[in-house]
């Protein structure tokens, strides 16, 4: 049985207890969430190693990231690496979409070794082993789609909202077709004259996914890839289909979120996210970003972050990050980690705006520890302690600073605080209660996502070999 069958059959699941505990919510309002529809929980019956999780507005806002590698770069133990970078700084999903060479292997790998939920986008692997669009057959993606599943794979993107009837809309768009499922499917339908084989086929993926308990990401193939192009009779035609295949994969007990536009004007953001839940009966919004201008590539992990703020607080439930790299090469490392970060701030500043029960209690403890100048535990609060204290030790790095009442960028003579403290002790300005004010993150009603530190999952069941052993024995 799926999550959302023994929901709706009133049980409680070992996942759902979990995430309640995650998230400080009862145990019965996300069991109701998930029976609704209006939340999910990932969680492929074979995927032994994850920590439970849910996705729904009623909660907290999550972050996933893209992992994955291309024809041209990395390896298994890069992507590995990549893996606990992501899990490290704080996504709350990973998504494998790797497009290159040994793409079983690292998959496999993802899953034994991620806490996490991982998902995929068994088109790309489909084209890969069809070695061209013509020669995809429906038989061959319902198989690798099965294939990923029995992997363990926890979510799937699938584009099956993207129809023949839609195509002639896109003719008159800035960017054309910009999601890669989506042009295939595309590119497939003009060559062949038939309808879209995962629109087609849709109840038999259905039929896989209830077996493993997969959960449907419902792929916006037809998503804007300019400002241009957005909120245009496309996205929206696409989107009205993603609709009714919601509700179809709800009638097979198959849980189901549904991804959203990447290049967004600001003003047009609310509105978009408002049309996905009227449109999906509430049905989880998880959207790529969205980036709210297009004039800065090799900063689009922020010209998104903003949108994705904006996002958030409009009601979507999960934030996929964009890094440095979008529009210009595959992510490493260290990509993976500033995407991250400017998504964790943009899921937060979105939970604060909306009110999260205790989501601001992080904002406050490690205001406190500012004024205080207790250098050690601002480092300790930080959304990236490592990246804070090193900025912090670049220019002021012994010991003796860690108790000093300014930093290096006003100097004791100039520190603002400083000055505020001085002279509110020599009577000046009246006494602040805030030094003697504590917020205690022990017992914060936040969900874990909304206090430190970052990427706190339950590991125990991860594989205990190093990742050089691990890539020996594979």
């Amino acid at each position: 049985m799926t999550q959302l069958q023994r929901a709706r059959a009133g049980e409680v699941t070992a996942a759902m207890k979990r995430v309640a505990e995650r998230e400080n919510r009862s145990i019965e309002f996300v069991r109701e969430q998930v029976a609704t529809g209006q939340a999910v929980i990932p969680s492929n019956h074979s995927h032994e190693s994850l920590d439970p999780m849910v996705i729904g507005r009623e909660f907290s806002t999550k972050v996933n990231a893209n992992i994955g590698n291309s024809e041209t770069t990395s390896s298994r133990e890069e992507e590995l690496t990549k893996l606990h970078t992501a899990v490290h700084h704080g996504a709350d999903t990973v998504m494998d979409l790797s497009t290159g060479e040994d793409l079983d292997p690292i998959r496999e790998m993802n899953v034994e070794h991620s806490p996490v939920p991982v998902g995929t986008v068994p088109i790309y692997e489909a084209l890969k082993r069809a070695g061209d669009v013509e020669a995809l057959t429906p038989e061959l993606l319902l198989e690798v789609i099965e294939k990923h599943a029995e992997q363990g794979v926890d979510y799937q993107t699938i584009h099956a909202g993207v129809l023949m009837e839609h195509l002639p809309l896109t003719e008159g768009r800035t960017t054309g077709i910009v999601s890669r499922g989506g042009s295939i499917l595309a590119q497939w339908m003009e060559e062949h004259g038939e309808q879209n084989p995962l629109y087609t086929e849709f109840e038999s993926i259905c039929e896989i996914f209830h077996e493993h308990d997969v959960t449907f990401s419902l792929g916006d193939g037809l998503r804007p890839g300019s400002l241009a192009d957005a909120s245009d009779a496309a996205q929206f035609a696409e989107l009205d289909t993603l609709g009714e295949l919601t509700r179809t994969a709800w009638e097979y007990d198959v849980q189901v979120m549904v991804e959203g536009p990447g290049h967004v004007p600001m003003d047009q953001i609310k509105g978009n996210v408002e049309r996905q839940q009227e449109v999906c009966d509430g049905a989880p919004f998880y959207v790529l970003g969205p980036l709210v201008t297009d004039i800065a590539p090799g900063y689009d992990h922020i010209t998104s972050a903003i949108g994705a703020t904006e996002a958030a607080r409009a009601g979507a439930a999960m934030l996929c990050y964009v890094t440095p790299k979008e529009h210009l090469g595959l992510p490493d490392e260290e990509d993976v980690r500033e995407g991250l970060a400017a998504y964790r701030i943009a899921a937060h500043a979105g939970d604060v705006a909306n009110g999260l029960p205790g989501a601001r209690d992080w904002d406050d403890a490690l205001s406190r520890a500012r004024y205080a100048f207790d250098w050690r535990e601002q480092f300790d609060l930080a959304l990236d302690p490592e990246r804070a204290q090193s900025y912090h030790d670049q220019t002021l790095p012994g010991d003796n600073y860690k108790d000093a009442r300014f930093c290096a960028m006003c100097g004791a003579q100039f520190c603002s605080m400083r000055i505020d403290q001085d002279a509110r002790d020599a009577g000046d300005l009246d006494a602040l209660d805030s030094l003697d004010e504590t917020t205690n993150l022990e017992t914060t009603s936040a969900a874990e996502v909304n206090r430190p530190p970052v990427g706190t999952h339950d590991t125990e069941q991860l594989p205990q070999q190093s990742l050089e052993e691990y890539t020996a024995d594979h």
